[in-house]
């Protein structure tokens, strides 16, 4: 795609970031309203670190199996993704602030929920509740903080992005262990309330965004519940197949044959029908966002899958506590912190951004391929030196590929565009953990019904147990190694069958082409035409930089 040369910068504030008198935002005002978000932010990425590292003793508590395992993270994961790109489209119709406030009382109830489930489904369908709320935030966050910060200056605030993630990442796992150690696995849930709160509290005084022009609303009903159904079957139907039922089976068949019917019938309603559809299709006219928004499923994968199934490996391969456990997840969140605020500080002084995306993902690759040769006799500081790898490679992709996309996007389309990449990213950790988990449920199966038959134990009897998440305290010493060894191998396949899809996220990123960073909020055209209709990217406009 060819960059046209760009008009020099229009004076005075960037388009729509104002302070509460009516005065341009300072950076310190940006410091302060971005506190909020940031805490909401830290509060719903806190709620899925801090149940990782609990969820073997919240299963075991409620009598759940491997697969309620998987799903108590499943089913937050696909609530979460199938309504990202709706918040994201509400963030170009409604009041930002509101919907981000809105979003933080749904978390919260479904955080109250969780902590208050006296059974698996009573948790799985309250993890969905708090789901839809952190999909919100997910989306919103990022389409406020691109309404306030032009894309040249991002890179600078997408560091504190970057610090508060790696700190609930930290947070949450040391956090979650020794409040299951402590109080009990129900403050796991509970702990959350108090920071949603006090983010309330803080974007109610702070957040002060111009209004919006006043315009007729139409909201894309028909195309967001085919889209959420569409996705939804997707995820059921890969989150269930070799656990529930076989691949090759009618029951796949149909899942499979609903979802791909579904999701077309939600393209031609949002080409065809829609008149402001729920996920522009225009947006995938332009290179960039389709390249990243397709490498954002690796980042997810990488992200979501590692955080959960290693925790599985220390606590039940390495049978470590929940607390020790979360001590062994700073290796990975360590190298997400100083990759992503040192990415963002250099792209804000140099203004150039691909390299970063290019070396996170040889980097990404390089630790899952690692990751793929543990068992359960891996020193323990080789495991955190790959961790620490895997770290650094989602540090620089997860926030840049949001900062490529954003900086071609048309401002009417920030809240669409961003929660696209979200939303693809959330595909991957779904669809990736859901997978992964019925890959690593079939492997632990097979290990202990041979572990067991060679300890001469009924090997039929033993098929019931290698179901369930075990108790290892309560299992004597051969069974419980034979458990052991089969969870070591089991999350070796994990990141065995995750390192094809980093390969093609590096592939992708590759291809990307580099564009200035503009230097203003909105695009050159949109300055021109402030209160035109969203702009069609083509290439001949693609991303032209102000400045």
């Amino acid at each position: 795609m060819s960059t046209p040369s760009a008009p020099a910068a229009p004076s005075g504030p960037p388009p729509g970031v104002l302070a509460g008198d009516g005065a341009p935002m300072t950076h310190k005002q940006i410091l302060q309203a971005m506190s909020g978000l940031l805490l909401g932010m830290f509060a719903a990425m806190t709620s899925s670190t801090i149940v990782n590292n609990a969820l073997p003793p919240i299963v075991t508590a409620l009598d759940g199996t491997q697969t309620g395992y998987t799903w108590v993270v499943v089913g937050t994961l696909l609530a979460m993704t199938a309504t990202t790109p709706i918040w994201g489209k509400l963030a170009d119709l409604f009041d930002q602030k509101k919907l981000v406030q809105i979003a933080l009382v749904i978390f919260a109830v479904g955080s109250l929920g969780a902590g208050l489930a006296d059974d698996m489904k009573v948790l799985i369908g309250a993890r969905v509740v708090q789901g839809i709320g952190i999909g919100g935030l997910t989306a919103l966050i990022q389409v406020v903080i691109a309404s306030m910060v032009p894309p040249r200056e991002r890179g600078r605030y997408a560091g504190y992005t970057g610090s508060v993630f790696a700190a609930a990442t930290v947070a949450g796992p040391l956090v979650g262990g020794l409040l299951v150690d402590t109080l009990g696995w129900r403050w796991c849930f509970f702990a959350a309330l108090p920071l949603a709160v006090i983010a309330l509290v803080l974007i109610q005084g702070t957040l002060h965004l111009a209004p919006r022009p006043k315009k007729k609303v139409t909201i894309d009903y028909l195309g967001s519940f085919l889209l959420m159904a569409g996705v939804s079957l997707l995820l059921v139907w890969v989150s269930l197949a070799g656990n529930q039922f076989d691949w090759a089976s009618n029951t796949s068949y149909l899942l499979a044959a609903g979802s791909i019917v579904v999701l077309l019938l939600a393209v031609l309603v949002e080409a065809k029908f829609a008149v402001d559809p729920v996920l522009p299709l225009r947006l995938f006219a332009d290179r960039t966002t389709v390249l990243a928004t397709f490498a954002s499923v690796a980042v997810g994968i990488a992200m979501f899958g590692s955080s959960v199934y290693l925790s599985q490996y220390f606590q039940l391969s390495r049978g470590m506590t929940p607390t020790k456990a979360g001590l062994m997840s700073i290796c990975m969140v360590g190298g997400t912190l100083v990759s992503s605020m040192v990415s963002g500080k250099l792209i804000t002084t140099t203004g150039k951004w691909k390299r970063f995306l290019v070396l996170g993902g040889v980097v990404m690759t390089a630790g899952m391929a690692l990751l793929a040769t543990i068992d359960r006799e891996t020193p323990l500081a080789v495991v955190g030196l790959y961790m620490l790898l895997l770290g650094l490679g989602v540090g620089l992709l997860m926030q840049n590929l949001v900062l490529a996309v954003q900086n071609v996007t048309p401002f009417k389309d920030m809240g669409a565009a961003s929660a696209l990449v979200a939303f693809f990213r959330s595909i991957g950790g779904s669809a990736g953990v859901a997978a992964l988990g019925a890959v690593l449920a079939h492997q632990v199966s097979d290990a202990v019904a041979e572990g067991m038959a060679k300890l001469g134990l009924d090997a039929a009897a033993s098929e019931g147990s290698s179901h369930s998440v075990p108790n290892l305290s309560e299992l004597p010493g051969p069974v419980r190694l034979v458990f052991e060894n089969a969870y070591g191998d089991a999350v070796s396949h994990v990141f065995l069958f995750s390192v094809p899809f980093a390969v093609i996220g590096f592939v992708l990123v590759l291809f990307i082409k580099e564009v200035p960073l503009r230097t203003t909020v909105k695009r050159a055209d949109e300055l021109k035409k402030p209160d035109a209709a969203p702009v069609e990217l083509k290439k001949s406009d693609a991303a032209p930089v102000e400045g």
